[in-house]
């Protein structure tokens, strides 16, 4: 079959370009990404041989080889592993079968200088060889096909690849890079040899180095010897015990599993012994991937059952809220043969996904009691770790304590504070924790809504982001304090609240009736009611929503901004009487230009809370006119 020429993928080709801009200044993790994919290709095979041993029958020990040629300029890197079809490698090579990678590549090519930082988001894999190829020849046959049915690939990088089909004697993939001129130190043995050590040394399979030993004869002739020499201790990280196990092992294990290109914030590696018998292995990223929030996306930890690897992606081990961790989970209580399905079934399943999130939500708790490490966290992953309390009600408790909130206390926008902390400074009178929810930090932060609460140095939690409306409406209370959203049509204070406060109330109610009188007829059936409220001091108006609404103003503005139908919903006006705003309003003896003032006050007040309007227009032209007035 004579050779086809095919197109990359867009986003194959913009990687491209960036890879060669971004990461050159480590560009020695070509290397570790190409015997990771060969890793995970022997992987693979190893598990599909425990039901087709004639799989491996011919080749039964699996290897991974690394050979440097000076004379013609090449380095390979050779697996026994699974293999590709023709098909395959046009799939697998020249595309990238993740949605949304055309805005991913958007968003990174506007930012040059953290473009090395998004692509170890992304993940690099085989395309890391460009950084150091001119031209990048792949030779695969799979374990499933015949000698004449392998695969020959190629690419200079440019925008397309050749590929076809080829005789190859033994399973697996050769990748020979054609090294580019300044990069001739990657066909050292010593320098090839640092690499592997460094980046590849936890890998279970084998990693051979093709070296050269000169013979003991002190002939100047003599001619040196080559063989292949295992570099790599081929033994499975996780099973060796923690305390043999240094920090940088870690580090580069981590890099192995995630194909990230930056150090983990946080790991835990925990073996347990007893009715339930597994190991786990857990990472927290230092940078949320970029596709967190797609509903695509494939989550979930490598699954190994007796040390044998089985799937990668097992979501069924940690709730979709933690589907940021990374990692394994290798146990005995499961079969060889267990599948996707059978895993979502499983007893032990259930007990291992308790068992692994206890000992993720520990993980994080450890790393909560380091605060710069913890906002960095809480940066990334803050919004998924709010998804918990609802989707967890086991580990609620466990899951709120690791909550983090802007507060009127802290005075930045920054959420670091924890609600362990608010209990912690609330006066013995308050029963209850206080709320407000915005759309933005800066909205919640001057709300009129909080003017008592501050003034009483009462503290509020000030929340805007778009998850946080969901958690109010389903955790009703922490510690025994009940949530109360400041905007309540009832706030109640409780007993920091004083009788002579109510009192005052009720007096301001009686003596200021006839303008909530005048305000209550001219508004008519814009309003469900008008009152005179002891909540503001310096702000004129507020509306407040019935105690059975339906949405809150910032779950309206999500819906609206869906295209959904908001139902229709009427609020109560409330007045700060002693405002002078509202005197001036009270002042008006013509009913026409009161009925003026009055839509004003509303609008503003409507204004202030949902931050929109659905006639600004008419709002505007009735501001400039009682400006003129």
């Amino acid at each position: 079959m004579a050779a086809q020429v095919h197109g990359f993928q867009t986003e194959v080709t913009k990687l491209l370009k960036l890879l060669a801009n971004s990461l050159y200044s480590n560009k020695e993790i070509f290397l570790r990404e190409l015997i990771s994919n060969a890793s995970d290709a022997v992987d693979k095979l190893r598990f599909l041989s425990i039901q087709d041993p004639e799989l491996t029958k011919d080749d039964p020990l699996f290897r991974i080889r690394v050979k440097a040629d000076e004379k013609a300029g090449t380095l390979t890197i050779s697996d026994n592993g699974i293999g590709m079809t023709l098909e395959e490698a046009n799939e697998h090579l020249g595309t990238i079968a993740k949605s949304g990678t055309e805005e991913f590549f958007q968003n990174l090519s506007k930012d040059q200088a953290k473009a090395s930082q998004l692509i170890g988001q992304f993940g690099v894999g085989f395309y890391s060889a460009f950084i150091v190829a001119d031209k990048v020849t792949v030779i695969s046959r799979s374990a499933k096909a015949g000698p004449d049915e392998a695969v020959r690939w190629e690419s200079d990088g440019s925008g397309t690849y050749t590929s076809e089909t080829v005789t190859k004697e033994g399973r697996g993939t050769d990748v020979i890079l054609t090294l580019k001129d300044t990069e001739k130190e990657f066909l050292s043995e010593w320098t090839l040899r640092e690499v592997i050590t460094k980046y590849s040394d936890h890998i279970s399979t084998p990693v051979w180095l093709w070296e050269k030993e000169t013979p003991a004869d002190e002939k100047k002739d003599a001619e040196p010897v080559w063989h292949w020499v295992q570099v790599n201790d081929a033994k499975a990280l996780w099973t060796l015990p923690p305390k043999d196990i240094k920090d940088e092992q870690y580090r580069e294990f981590y890099k192995h599993i995630s194909h990230d290109y930056s150090d983990p914030l946080c790991w835990a590696h925990n073996r347990v012994e007893g009715d339930l018998e597994y190991t786990s292995l857990l990472y927290v990223p230092k940078e949320a991937p970029w596709d967190l929030y797609s509903r695509e996306r494939e989550g979930g930890l490598k699954l190994y059952v007796q040390r044998v690897f089985i799937m990668d992606n097992a979501d069924a081990f940690l709730p979709n809220y933690l589907r940021f961790v990374k990692g394994l989970v290798d146990t005995a209580d499961l079969p060889l043969n267990v599948s996707r399905e059978i895993l979502q079934d499983s007893p032990v399943t259930r007990k291992l996904k308790k068992a692994v999130t206890k000992r993720a939500l520990a993980m994080i708790g450890k790393l909560a009691g380091e605060k710069e490490k913890y906002a960095e966290f809480w940066a990334q992953f803050g919004r998924v770790m709010k998804e918990g309390p609802v989707e967890d009600y086991s580990n609620r408790d466990e899951v709120m304590k690791l909550l983090r909130f802007a507060s009127t206390k802290s005075g930045t926008a920054a959420q670091d504070v924890s609600l362990e902390d608010y209990v912690k400074r609330c006066p013995e009178k308050q029963k209850n924790i206080y709320y407000l929810t915005a759309g933005s930090y800066e909205a919640a932060a001057n709300s009129p809504y909080l003017e008592r609460l501050k003034k009483k140095g009462v503290e509020v939690l000030l929340l805007s982001d778009r998850v946080d409306e969901w958690l109010m409406a389903n955790v009703p209370e922490f510690e025994g304090k009940k949530f109360v959203s400041a905007t309540a049509s009832d706030l109640d204070l409780g007993e920091l609240e004083d009788k002579d406060e109510k009192e005052k109330k009720d007096e301001a109610a009686k003596a200021h009736k006839g303008i909530v009188e005048r305000l209550k007829k001219a508004l008519g059936d814009k309003v469900s009611d008008v009152r005179v409220t002891d909540r503001l001091t310096d702000s004129p108006c507020c509306v407040v929503g019935n105690r059975d609404q339906m949405l809150t103003p910032q779950m309206r503005r999500m819906l609206e901004a869906a295209g959904q139908p908001v139902p229709e919903e009427k609020y109560a006006l409330e007045i700060n009487p002693e405002h002078p705003l509202i005197g001036r309003a009270a002042a008006e003896t013509d009913d026409a230009k009161f009925g003026e003032w009055a839509n004003f006050i509303l609008s503003e007040a409507l204004l202030a809370d949902q931050g929109t309007l659905k006639d600004p227009s008419a709002f505007v032209k009735s501001l400039n006119a009682l400006l003129l007035k």
